[in-house]
């Protein structure tokens, strides 16, 4: 058992949420246990004993509200400190990403060393008076937390510069960079001419449940529209994706089968067969199967999950053979699979499929904050790059889908199930709640990060336009009325400093405290 001791204003706290609560193994995934709060402690029970580290949104000062961890901890009878345990984590991280990327002889001005230093001090005085005064203690902790955490998100950013301005100079950023999703249903001029303009490709969804509504029964027209367009206006298109068992793209008559997988496995390949023949003349890269790792909705096991997965890139390699074939993850962090174990870990899964021999191009990962649900608490920058980092092993190329809401994500926007039991809607944010300002430099840090890494191919921004059925409301580029957000201008601008000669100078990232503040204060430099 594990015991966490929390405070709140110098005494026990009362009540603590457990949000995105959940603890990870010696392996890196995520493991079962039943998680409480009593008497100012977050109680864990573990099903297996060994070491784990416990996750779990936490109030991190002006750096915002974030999902973060501690590090690996044996089982004891006396309780741990959690902001000390936390911090500690933070400090870790910080201390080897430093090693890792050798950034030891940074100036003595960044705020990198600056913040180290200061966190290292909180640490020690935390750590030394934890057990006889265990309040002032968490204070200490918690001011380190802060200051470390913002410490490796600087640290992420500064390396991100170099390795980006790296593979400027060496030209070896890809020719297709920086692309957005649409709507199926968006197709007025004003999106078009938007997505010609602003952006290197488009990533255009396939919904089963769109395009063939009842068994056997197919509605080809908006897609074939889309088709048309792209190739008239020679505007590169990722399709998909063709299969993803989120109730958002399946046909409602497709769970008549979810207990007969030979019939579940003949209607794939059939659509897959159909879709692809139908468009491989029109696309250049397709998002053949999404999410299949989660196994949330359907009760497929393990060898039928990756027959799945083999099956429908294999066809999809044999009808297409000149096209890329993308096998997407979701939740990519894996918290799921504490929860669900006829899932997948994300990178156990990523690796199964890199060593199985299927045929496939790209890894794609689907990576949106802010809303409260599964897979989609805020996180932050460092985390991001290591996410990505621990993809390098496996020598595929990554393509990412990002977003991030322009405005607090709330239960009436979100499609949740009827439920007599209160939702918690409190999915974090980053620095400030989340806001137009807040999401246009959340966007170009992703950005930065991202396409900073040479195992990243393009990154893609979730939904151009916003509209009711997007997967994460708010997220999209311009509102409803067409009207362009901080985000757009941002990506605009971002993505012509990828193509302009000379180095990218990214906005330095600062703590801010008072929520609405001016846009300088958030990042350093205005805009």
């Amino acid at each position: 058992m594990f015991r966490f001791l929390v405070f709140k204003d110098g005494v026990p706290a009362a009540s603590w949420p457990l949000r995105n609560a959940y603890m990870i193994g010696s392996d890196g995934n995520a493991v079962r246990c039943e998680l409480s709060f009593k008497s100012g402690s977050v109680i864990c029970r573990k099903r297996e004993s060994g070491s784990a580290a416990l996750a779990l949104q936490y109030p991190v000062g002006d750096l915002g509200e974030l999902t973060i961890q501690t590090c690996l901890l044996p089982e004891r009878d006396e309780p741990y400190l959690l902001s000390l345990e936390l911090a500690r984590h933070q400090l870790m991280t910080l201390y080897s990403k430093m090693e890792d990327w050798a950034l030891f002889d940074l100036e003595q001005e960044h705020p990198v060393p600056r913040r180290m230093e200061r966190g290292r001090s909180l640490f020690i005085e935390a750590l030394s008076i934890q057990e006889e005064d265990p309040a002032r203690a968490e204070c200490q902790a918690a001011k380190c937390l802060s200051v470390i955490l913002d410490g490796c998100e600087e640290l992420a950013l500064a390396h991100s510069e170099l390795l980006l301005n790296r593979r400027k100079r060496s030209a070896a950023l890809p020719s297709r960079s920086i692309g957005c999703g649409v709507g199926l249903r968006q197709a007025h001029n004003r999106v078009r001419s938007s997505l010609t303009k602003n952006f290197d490709f488009v990533q255009l969804p396939m919904p089963w449940k769109h395009l063939a509504p009842a068994e056997g029964e197919y509605n080809w027209s908006v897609t074939d529209d889309w088709a048309q367009w792209a190739t008239q206006n020679k505007v590169p298109v990722v399709a998909g994706p063709i299969i993803s068992f989120d109730p958002r793209n399946l046909p409602d008559w497709l769970y008549i089968w979810e207990h007969d997988y030979d019939t579940v496995r003949d209607l794939i390949y059939e659509h897959v067969e159909r879709v692809v023949n139908r468009y491989k003349m029109h696309f250049y890269a397709w998002n053949v199967i999404s999410g299949l790792h989660v196994n949330q909705y359907f009760t497929f096991n393990f060898e039928q999950l990756m027959d799945l997965t083999r099956m429908t890139t294999m066809l999809a390699k044999k009808i297409a053979p000149s096209s890329q074939i993308i096998i997407e993850l979701r939740h990519p962090f894996g918290e799921y699979y504490a929860h669900n174990q006829r899932s997948i870990p994300p990178l156990m899964y990523a690796d199964l499929v890199a060593q199985s021999g299927i045929g496939f191009d790209l890894f794609g990962i689907r990576l949106a904050m802010g809303q409260a649900k599964p897979g989609q608490y805020t996180r932050d920058l460092m985390q991001m790059s290591n996410l990505l980092d621990r993809f390098q092993p496996f020598n595929k190329p990554l393509h990412l889908t990002v977003a991030a809401p322009s405005g607090p994500v709330t239960g009436a926007m979100l499609d949740m199930p009827a439920s007599n039991e209160p939702f918690d809607d409190n999915s974090g944010y980053w620095r400030q709640p989340w806001s137009e300002l807040v999401q246009s430099h959340w966007l170009e840090a992703a950005l930065q990060i991202s396409i900073s890494k040479p195992m990243v191919d393009a990154v893609a921004w979730q939904d151009l336009a916003d509209c009711t059925e997007m997967d994460l409301p708010l997220s999209g580029l311009v509102s409803e009325q067409m009207k362009s957000k901080g985000a757009m201008r941002r990506l605009s601008s971002f993505r012509q400093k990828l193509h302009q000669d000379g180095d990218v100078d990214g906005d330095p990232v600062v703590s801010i405290s008072v929520p609405g503040t001016a846009e300088a204060d958030l990042t350093g430099a205005g805009d």
